[in-house]
Protein backbone atom coordinates (compact mmCIF):
# COMPACT_ATOMS: atom_id res chain seq x y z
CA UNK A 1 0.00 0.00 0.00
CA UNK A 2 0.81 3.74 0.36
CA UNK A 3 3.47 4.96 2.49
CA UNK A 4 1.76 5.70 5.91
CA UNK A 5 -0.01 8.99 6.52
CA UNK A 6 0.64 10.25 10.41
CA UNK A 7 -2.14 9.93 12.58
CA UNK A 8 -2.54 12.64 15.00
CA UNK A 9 -3.68 10.94 18.60
CA UNK A 10 -3.60 14.31 20.30
CA UNK A 11 -6.79 15.67 17.33
CA UNK A 12 -8.19 12.18 18.00
CA UNK A 13 -8.74 12.65 21.47
CA UNK A 14 -9.95 16.28 21.04
CA UNK A 15 -12.51 15.63 18.78
CA UNK A 16 -13.30 12.52 20.94
CA UNK A 17 -14.00 15.05 24.23
CA UNK A 18 -15.79 17.26 22.08
CA UNK A 19 -18.63 14.67 20.68
CA UNK A 20 -18.79 13.36 24.45
CA UNK A 21 -17.03 9.82 22.74
CA UNK A 22 -14.32 10.43 25.73
CA UNK A 23 -14.98 11.25 29.02
CA UNK A 24 -12.81 11.85 32.15
CA UNK A 25 -14.80 11.43 35.54
CA UNK A 26 -16.13 7.64 37.58
CA UNK A 27 -17.72 5.28 35.66
CA UNK A 28 -18.45 1.59 37.14
CA UNK A 29 -17.37 -0.90 34.16
CA UNK A 30 -19.12 -3.95 33.41
CA UNK A 31 -16.20 -6.07 34.95
CA UNK A 32 -17.50 -3.46 38.12
CA UNK A 33 -13.94 -1.52 38.32
CA UNK A 34 -14.64 2.01 38.86
CA UNK A 35 -12.27 3.45 35.41
CA UNK A 36 -11.56 7.53 35.47
CA UNK A 37 -12.64 7.67 31.68
CA UNK A 38 -15.36 6.33 29.59
CA UNK A 39 -15.32 5.62 25.73
CA UNK A 40 -18.32 5.28 23.53
CA UNK A 41 -17.17 5.27 19.93
CA UNK A 42 -20.76 4.79 19.17
CA UNK A 43 -21.35 8.93 20.06
CA UNK A 44 -19.06 9.35 16.24
CA UNK A 45 -22.50 9.73 14.93
CA UNK A 46 -21.65 12.76 12.65
CA UNK A 47 -19.67 13.07 9.71
CA UNK A 48 -16.68 15.32 11.06
CA UNK A 49 -16.34 12.66 13.51
CA UNK A 50 -16.79 9.37 11.29
CA UNK A 51 -14.53 11.13 9.09
CA UNK A 52 -11.77 11.91 11.46
CA UNK A 53 -12.18 8.27 12.64
CA UNK A 54 -12.30 6.24 9.45
CA UNK A 55 -9.10 8.51 8.12
CA UNK A 56 -7.03 7.35 11.35
CA UNK A 57 -7.93 3.62 10.33
CA UNK A 58 -7.03 4.90 6.61
CA UNK A 59 -3.39 5.76 7.80
CA UNK A 60 -2.61 2.35 9.99
CA UNK A 61 -3.76 0.54 7.64
CA UNK A 62 -1.48 1.83 4.73
CA UNK A 63 1.35 0.83 6.89
CA UNK A 64 0.29 -3.19 6.07
CA UNK A 65 0.92 -5.19 3.42
CA UNK A 66 -1.67 -7.44 3.95
CA UNK A 67 -4.90 -5.66 3.24
CA UNK A 68 -7.30 -7.20 0.74
CA UNK A 69 -10.08 -7.05 2.29
CA UNK A 70 -11.55 -4.81 5.37
CA UNK A 71 -14.79 -6.01 7.46
CA UNK A 72 -16.52 -4.67 10.39
CA UNK A 73 -18.46 -6.60 12.93
CA UNK A 74 -21.95 -6.17 13.54
CA UNK A 75 -23.45 -3.43 14.31
CA UNK A 76 -21.45 -0.91 15.38
CA UNK A 77 -18.16 -2.37 13.02
CA UNK A 78 -20.31 -1.25 9.49
CA UNK A 79 -19.99 2.34 9.54
CA UNK A 80 -16.85 2.16 10.61
CA UNK A 81 -15.73 0.14 7.83
CA UNK A 82 -17.31 1.38 5.10
CA UNK A 83 -16.11 5.11 6.38
CA UNK A 84 -12.50 3.77 6.28
CA UNK A 85 -13.15 2.21 2.31
CA UNK A 86 -13.80 4.94 1.83
CA UNK A 87 -10.76 6.95 3.40
CA UNK A 88 -8.31 4.89 1.76
CA UNK A 89 -9.48 5.52 -1.38
CA UNK A 90 -10.00 9.29 -1.21
CA UNK A 91 -6.86 9.56 1.17
CA UNK A 92 -4.61 7.28 -0.08
CA UNK A 93 -5.95 6.30 -3.61
CA UNK A 94 -6.56 2.59 -2.66
CA UNK A 95 -9.07 0.73 -3.07
CA UNK A 96 -10.17 -1.77 -0.92
CA UNK A 97 -13.15 -4.45 -0.95
CA UNK A 98 -15.31 -4.18 2.55
CA UNK A 99 -17.91 -6.35 3.84
CA UNK A 100 -19.56 -7.23 7.30
CA UNK A 101 -21.82 -9.67 8.87
CA UNK A 102 -25.75 -10.16 9.63
CA UNK A 103 -26.23 -10.66 13.20
CA UNK A 104 -29.06 -13.04 11.89
CA UNK A 105 -28.79 -15.38 8.98
CA UNK A 106 -31.19 -14.52 6.22
CA UNK A 107 -33.02 -17.90 4.38
CA UNK A 108 -33.45 -15.37 0.90
CA UNK A 109 -32.00 -13.79 -1.57
CA UNK A 110 -28.33 -14.08 -1.11
CA UNK A 111 -28.98 -15.73 2.33
CA UNK A 112 -26.12 -15.62 4.72
CA UNK A 113 -24.49 -13.90 7.63
CA UNK A 114 -21.64 -12.37 5.58
CA UNK A 115 -22.81 -9.13 3.27
CA UNK A 116 -20.22 -7.59 0.80
CA UNK A 117 -17.17 -8.61 -0.62
CA UNK A 118 -16.17 -12.27 -0.84
CA UNK A 119 -13.77 -13.05 1.88
CA UNK A 120 -12.75 -16.59 0.66
CA UNK A 121 -8.83 -16.87 0.14
CA UNK A 122 -8.26 -13.11 1.07
CA UNK A 123 -6.42 -11.36 3.72
CA UNK A 124 -8.88 -9.97 5.76
CA UNK A 125 -8.85 -7.10 8.70
CA UNK A 126 -11.51 -6.73 11.03
CA UNK A 127 -11.91 -2.88 12.15
CA UNK A 128 -13.69 -2.30 15.31
CA UNK A 129 -14.23 0.03 18.57
CA UNK A 130 -12.65 -1.44 21.42
CA UNK A 131 -12.05 -4.94 22.10
CA UNK A 132 -13.19 -5.41 26.07
CA UNK A 133 -13.50 -9.31 26.31
CA UNK A 134 -12.85 -10.28 23.33
CA UNK A 135 -15.46 -12.25 23.41
CA UNK A 136 -17.32 -10.19 19.61
CA UNK A 137 -13.85 -10.62 17.80
CA UNK A 138 -13.51 -14.33 18.61
CA UNK A 139 -17.19 -14.94 16.96
CA UNK A 140 -16.58 -13.40 14.10
CA UNK A 141 -13.06 -14.39 13.34
CA UNK A 142 -15.03 -17.91 13.55
CA UNK A 143 -17.59 -16.53 10.94
CA UNK A 144 -14.64 -15.42 8.99
CA UNK A 145 -12.75 -18.19 8.63
CA UNK A 146 -15.59 -20.81 8.03
CA UNK A 147 -16.33 -18.80 5.42
CA UNK A 148 -12.28 -19.59 3.58
CA UNK A 149 -10.66 -16.33 4.98
CA UNK A 150 -7.23 -15.47 6.46
CA UNK A 151 -7.21 -12.90 9.21
CA UNK A 152 -4.73 -10.18 9.03
CA UNK A 153 -5.17 -8.59 12.12
CA UNK A 154 -7.39 -5.91 13.86
CA UNK A 155 -7.71 -2.47 13.94
CA UNK A 156 -9.55 -0.93 17.09
CA UNK A 157 -9.85 2.76 18.06
CA UNK A 158 -8.77 2.52 21.98
CA UNK A 159 -6.68 -0.03 23.42
CA UNK A 160 -7.57 0.50 27.34
CA UNK A 161 -3.87 -0.99 28.46
CA UNK A 162 -5.89 -2.67 31.54
CA UNK A 163 -5.16 -6.70 32.29
CA UNK A 164 -8.35 -8.45 31.94
CA UNK A 165 -9.46 -11.32 34.32
CA UNK A 166 -5.36 -12.45 34.52
CA UNK A 167 -2.26 -10.57 33.79
CA UNK A 168 -2.60 -9.91 30.12
CA UNK A 169 -5.21 -7.43 28.58
CA UNK A 170 -8.02 -8.81 26.62
CA UNK A 171 -6.20 -7.30 23.22
CA UNK A 172 -2.69 -9.60 24.36
CA UNK A 173 -5.26 -12.90 25.06
CA UNK A 174 -6.78 -12.36 21.81
CA UNK A 175 -3.65 -11.81 19.60
CA UNK A 176 -1.85 -14.82 21.71
CA UNK A 177 -5.03 -17.12 21.29
CA UNK A 178 -5.63 -16.20 17.66
CA UNK A 179 -2.14 -15.70 16.49
CA UNK A 180 -3.01 -11.93 14.87
CA UNK A 181 -1.88 -8.39 15.14
CA UNK A 182 -4.15 -6.03 17.04
CA UNK A 183 -3.60 -2.29 16.49
CA UNK A 184 -4.75 0.20 18.21
CA UNK A 185 -5.86 4.56 17.15
CA UNK A 186 -4.97 5.51 20.67
CA UNK A 187 -3.97 3.65 24.23
CA UNK A 188 -4.62 4.34 27.77
CA UNK A 189 -0.44 6.14 27.13
CA UNK A 190 -2.24 8.64 24.54
CA UNK A 191 -4.78 9.85 27.04
CA UNK A 192 -2.34 10.20 29.76
CA UNK A 193 0.28 12.22 27.91
CA UNK A 194 -3.11 14.43 26.44
CA UNK A 195 -3.74 15.17 30.26
CA UNK A 196 -0.15 15.94 30.88
CA UNK A 197 0.66 18.09 28.27
CA UNK A 198 -2.81 20.16 29.22
CA UNK A 199 -1.87 20.24 33.07
CA UNK A 200 -4.94 17.95 33.83
CA UNK A 201 -3.15 16.92 37.42
CA UNK A 202 -6.05 15.83 38.96
CA UNK A 203 -7.41 13.48 35.83
CA UNK A 204 -4.09 12.05 35.22
CA UNK A 205 -3.45 11.35 39.10
CA UNK A 206 -6.49 9.34 38.58
CA UNK A 207 -5.61 7.79 35.71
CA UNK A 208 -2.14 6.90 37.00
CA UNK A 209 -3.78 5.13 40.33
CA UNK A 210 -5.80 3.32 37.95
CA UNK A 211 -2.88 2.37 35.89
CA UNK A 212 -1.23 1.00 38.75
CA UNK A 213 -3.96 -1.10 40.15
CA UNK A 214 -5.02 -2.64 36.49
CA UNK A 215 -2.71 -1.64 33.56
CA UNK A 216 -0.41 -3.91 31.39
Amino acid sequence: MTSPAQFNPQAFIELALSRGVLKFGEFTLKSGRVSPYFFNAGLLNDGEALTLLASGYADKLTACDNVEVIFGPAYKGIPFVAATAVALSQNHGVSVPWGFNRKEAKDHGEGGVLVGASVAGKKVWIIDDVITAGTAIREVVTILKNAGAQIAGVLVALDRQEKGQGELSAIQEVQKELEIPVHALITMKDLMNFLDAKGEKEALAKMEAYRVKYGI
